[in-house]
């Protein structure tokens, strides 16, 4: 069973990983670079710190203060291609292993189609749910601490999977209820925001990144829910 769960995962994970890769360098690498230069006129330092387009998409969370940026970074753009590259690699692999892990313990065929609907539980859990207080953020904008903006971010990620949980495998109209009321409950709370708004980056550079971020993690998720589950699916059928 081990063996089925590692190489589903390994296998979906190094697919996504690659295929979202070159997503992102027609959708969010390039206003990441774009609000690169308006952060480095800003705080008039150059060369600013790498950040690969991530598929968390930073809810939770990294500072943008240049004064805190390590020494390492991109040389030029297939550096950075090849970094952003390993990044989503490793993440897709360790989402993929949750994904398996969850069909393993449903304990029912899945199906490639089904894989969708799980993958967008994860982007509903891992990005949107998540985004609704804390929205992906482009370099040089204003956010809040960064140890508040974690708490909150893991919080809402546990929340809305308790939440939907309660509410699809649990019966009962009672469980439902809990289960809205656990969706709801972080952003009651509400996530933690800057005194100010604003930053170096314009503001309709900062609505196309969410944008495009949301819909670029959203394909991600379909496309590693559809190969987990397929892989999955094959490996359970050749045993």
């Amino acid at each position: 069973m081990l063996r089925k769960i590692l190489t589903a995962a390994i296998f979906a994970g190094v697919i996504s990983g690659l295929g979202i890769t070159l997503v992102q360098e027609f959708t969010t690498t390039p206003l990441i670079l774009r609000a690169e230069v308006y952060e480095n006129t800003a705080w008039s330092r150059e060369p600013t710190r790498f950040r690969p387009a991530s598929l968390v998409l930073a809810h939770a969370g990294e500072t943008h203060d240049p004064a805190t940026a390590s020494d390492w970074h991109p040389a030029g753009r297939l550096d950075r291609l090849l970094a952003t590259l390993l990044s989503n690699i490793v993440t897709a692999v360790g989402f993929g292993l949750i994904l398996v892990a969850c069909y393993s313990l449903y304990g029912r065929k899945v199906n490639g189609r089904q894989g969708v609907i799980w993958g967008m539980a994860g982007f509903t859990i891992i990005t949107l749910a998540p985004a609704l207080g804390l929205p992906p953020e482009l370099p040089g904008t204003i956010a809040a601490d960064l140890s508040d903006r974690q708490i909150w971010w893991f919080a809402a990620v546990g929340s809305t999977a308790t939440g939907l949980w309660l509410m699809v495998f649990r019966p009962g109209w009672m469980f439902s209820l809990l289960g809205i009321a656990a969706l709801a409950l972080p952003h009651l709370v509400g996530a933690p925001h800057p005194e100010s708004i604003g930053g170096a980056v314009p503001p309709e550079l900062a609505s196309h990144f969410v944008a495009a971020s949301l819909v670029t993690s959203a394909i991600f998720w379909a496309m590693l829910g559809w190969l987990s589950a397929t892989l999955y699916d094959r490996e359970n059928t050749a045993s």
